[in-house]
């Protein structure tokens, strides 16, 4: 009996052993498990937005995504993928609209495949359209409507929230480029000095920055007013329809086949170059149409002859500076007030400048490096670039020389002040390279925004509904909200009231381009 006891206790005691082994083990297991979670990252989970930037020459297509649980707080938008639409910009779609919105189709589908599927229907997704449509609508706003509803059904059909697609206007383009520099240098946030905006596309040129408040009683059209994070900002900007370099090529084209010759020889293309174009290349655009010569040929030689300073004097007669009817002016009778602080070039002024290695240095030495590679033959160009299509790398000096005739010449800047531009590469559209935040969330793109105002005979202008492409927010968009002018003159203003006047990528507008 004994015996039995004594067994029975030591196995009560093994057992007593074990199952305090095995909860302490298990203790372990559970402690290591809760440090290794503990110290894993959730899976983050993303919101996205799409932005189609349909620019004169070509259309993009942008994704981007922000942190899903902190859309009330900092997210940081990221651009995370851009897709290249083959072919040229959708205006040139005019003889056959329908086919415009076909080629957005690749890209799209290339979308379809990265945003995740249960996401898809709640993605917002926004065309905005710049210079190039503006120029079809000025030539027949029949076809213009007719390509925007050809975009427009094959976004419908697409599985995201489609949100709209507009021409915005040159104004728009102007003043929302300078939010957008100002937002990537968190200048506006700090309640800083800011900095002016320098656009330059393939059809029109924009020019803002903040001046004094008397631009509205020389120029009301070019008088803008911001109100962002408490600070107010009277902004002059202006955009040219018809300078974008593509178009101001045709332009200097235009001055020097005047005569319906056989062959041009031409200053802005390097010696060696030798191209037939057709007349009806260069005088299709209405920017240049109506000076058309009476000539029999359908086509022309165009010969380069590869002289920088020579191709200054072709550029500068593209511009007016004839006659100004305002204290002081810019080219063709627009009135500019004197330039203030540092500028921020961006678009086609740094893609070129950059080519050319303009980026920095005098407004001497650009001129210098520019002439150097003027006059280098073509053949050795073409050598030196193997990478480049051909059409594109031709037009360097013609676009470097108009560059700095554009700044110099056209937007007042000098020797002094040339060093006050600063080219950027903002990246697509223009910008969110990594993200712009602000301190609510408020997120700007660079597809300039449509706050468009609607004036009233009280002289109160209410914003109307903003367009996705150029804010992505955490607050929603008060509609009903106006502004009647302090000022005694009157002028434009545009009051973006972060906080109020802008709405949620994802709660947004629901206006669609009407049907032809």
């Amino acid at each position: 009996m004994a015996e039995q006891r004594e067994t029975k206790g030591k196995n009560a005691w093994y057992k007593a052993v074990i199952i305090i082994t095995v909860l302490g083990i298990t203790a372990i297991v559970a402690l290591v498990t809760t440090a290794v979670l503990q110290n894993k990252p959730l899976l983050q989970k993303y919101k996205y937005g799409i932005v189609l930037d349909a620019g004169s020459s070509h259309t993009a297509v942008y994704i981007y995504e922000w942190p899903a649980e902190k859309d009330n707080d900092t997210g940081r938008v990221q651009q995370t993928h851009s897709c290249k639409v083959q072919g040229a910009g959708i205006s040139s779609y005019s003889v056959f609209p329908g086919q415009a919105g076909a080629s957005l189709k690749s890209c799209m589908k290339e979308a379809e495949s990265l945003i995740p599927l249960s996401r898809h229907h709640e993605t917002p997704l926004y065309l905005g359209a710049t210079a190039g449509m503006r120029l079809l609508r000025m030539e027949n706003q029949s076809l213009s409507d007719q390509v925007l509803w050809s975009v427009e059904e094959v976004l419908r059909s697409s599985p995201f929230s489609y949100q709209g697609a507009r021409i915005i206007t040159g104004q728009e383009e102007g003043a929302f480029g300078w939010v957008t520099v100002n937002y990537l240098s968190d200048r506006l946030k700090q309640g800083s000095g800011t900095t002016g905006a320098l656009d330059l596309g393939g059809a029109s040129t924009q020019i803002s920055f903040v001046a004094n408040q008397d631009v509205a009683e020389e120029s009301a059209e070019n008088a803008v007013t911001f109100r962002l994070y408490g600070n107010d900002y009277f902004l002059y900007t202006h955009s040219f329809l018809c300078y974008g370099k593509d178009q101001a090529l045709k332009l200097a084209l235009a001055q020097q086949t005047q005569s319906g010759d056989s062959s041009v020889l031409d200053p802005c293309f390097h010696p060696g170059y030798s191209v037939d174009r057709s007349y009806f290349s260069v005088y299709s655009s209405p920017c240049v149409m109506a000076g058309k010569p009476l000539v029999s040929r359908d086509s022309f030689t165009h010969v380069g002859a590869g002289n920088a300073s020579l191709c200054q004097e072709v550029v500068r007669r593209i511009f007016n500076f004839s006659s100004c009817s305002f204290s002081r002016c810019s080219f063709n009778r627009v009135y500019q007030p004197p330039l203030q602080g540092p500028f921020g070039a961006f678009s086609a002024f740094y893609f070129v400048m950059n080519f050319l290695n303009l980026t920095s240095g005098s407004l001497e030495s650009s001129r210098e490096k520019l002439e150097r590679y003027c006059s280098r033959p073509w053949t050795q160009i073409k050598q030196q670039h193997p990478d480049v299509k051909e059409k594109y790398l031709a037009e360097y000096c013609f676009s470097g020389s108009y560059i700095l005739s554009l700044l110099t010449d056209g937007y007042n800047f000098t020797s002094d002040t040339w060093t006050d531009i600063t080219f950027i590469k903002k990246g697509a559209p223009a910008g969110l390279e990594g993200g712009v935040r602000t301190g609510r969330g408020d997120i700007i793109t660079r597809s300039p925004s449509p706050l468009e105002t609607t004036p009233t005979g009280d002289r109160t202008f209410r914003p109307l509904r903003p367009w996705g492409p150029s804010i992505f927010t955490s607050q929603p968009y008060t509609h009903t909200q106006t502004h009647t002018h302090a000022h005694k003159h009157t002028h434009k203003q545009i009051h973006m009231h972060m906080h109020t006047y802008v709405y949620k990528l994802y709660d947004s507008m629901t206006a669609s381009t009407p049907k032809p």
